[in-house]
This record gives C-alpha cells, sequence and structure tokens, in this order.
C-alpha cells in the first residue's frame, strides 16, 4: 500500500475475502489501525480481526503480510523481510511509490516466488532477486542496460548455446 492507503500490489491465497470490496475494506481497516505507528526501521506486529498482521514502512509505501491468528509469528515476519528485502534489492535501494509501480512486475514476481498457493517457498532475499531478476532477463537487451545478474544469465545462457552447437 501507498501511504495514503491505496493498494500498490496485493495477494491473497485463501478466500476468507471473497469479493474485491471486501478485501479493500480490509486493507483500508489495517491501514487505519496501523498508520499511526513507526515501523520504519523494524517490523511491528499487531492482531487485526483474528489475523496476525506484519508490517513496515518505507519512505511512501507500506509492506503487510498477514496470517491466520494459528500461524507462527516468526515466520510471516520472515516472509515479511524477506520480501522487504528482494524489492529492496530489485529496485536497487530505491524504494518508493513511483519505482514500485514502474517495475510492478518485478514485484508480482517476487509474491510468486516467495509464496505459491499459500506456502512459503523462499525467504532468502538473495536467491528471490535472483529468481525474479533471471525471469525479467531479456537476453537481446545491451549489456549496458541489464543487471549484473541479468548479464551473467545472458553470458551464461550464450556460453551454454556455443558449447551445444
Amino acid at each position: 500500500m501507498d501511504s495514503e492507503g491505496c493498494r500498490v500490489a496485493v495477494k491473497y491465497y485463501s478466500d476468507d475475502w471473497p469479493t474485491n470490496s471486501s478485501k479493500e475494506a480490509f486493507e483500508k481497516s489495517v491501514f487505519t489501525k496501523t498508520q499511526k505507528t513507526n515501523a520504519r526501521t523494524e517490523s511491528e506486529i499487531t492482531m487485526f480481526e483474528n489475523n496476525i498482521i506484519i508490517y513496515k514502512f518505507a519512505q511512501d509505501l507500506h509492506f503487510f503480510v498477514t496470517g491466520g491468528d494459528d500461524e507462527n509469528e516468526l515466520i510471516i515476519s520472515t516472509v515479511l523481510q524477506g520480501f522487504f528485502d528482494a524489492v529492496g534489492l530489485l529496485l536497487r535501494g530505491n524504494v518508493d511509490k513511483k519505482e514500485a509501480l514502474e517495475n510492478l512486475d518485478l514485484i508480482l514476481l517476487c509474491l510468486d516466488e516467495i509464496v505459491d498457493g499459500g506456502i512459503i517457498l523462499e525467504t532468502d532475499a538473495n536467491v528471490i532477486a535472483g529468481k525474479v531478476a533471471s525471469h525479467s532477463v531479456d537476453s537481446g537487451a545491451p549489456l549496458s542496460e541489464q543487471t549484473i545478474s541479468q548479464a551473467l544469465a545472458t553470458a551464461r545462457e550464450h556460453l551454454t548455446r556455443s558449447l551445444l552447437k
């Protein structure tokens, strides 16, 4: 969410909120409950409507991960920290709304790499960012416009092709 409570990117893995309007109402309620806190350096935790909510703020973005009240808070916190750090790596430390919207595809890929169908797959930010970067490689782009990991992936692909010929 942004600093005004508007949705930037979201993924739901349960049917607790069946309609889009119920999801938006839940998001607005969570935002209202957490907006006056200062979760900039460390993640904060709260309970809301039988859900554990772990959140962290960066500039004009608010990051939230929720789970049922029977979930482990440390695991949810690890998911949030992995997502937060991976987004920071992918956006090269410039984590703000404008940059997030310009790279929304990378953020959604991050979510897909972390959780699949409600099951946590990965929490290491470096692994997540590496997988996302390798998915988003445009091997036709000039090397000067690629990140280091993308350039290495492109080089590896070209080397593999030349060895298999």
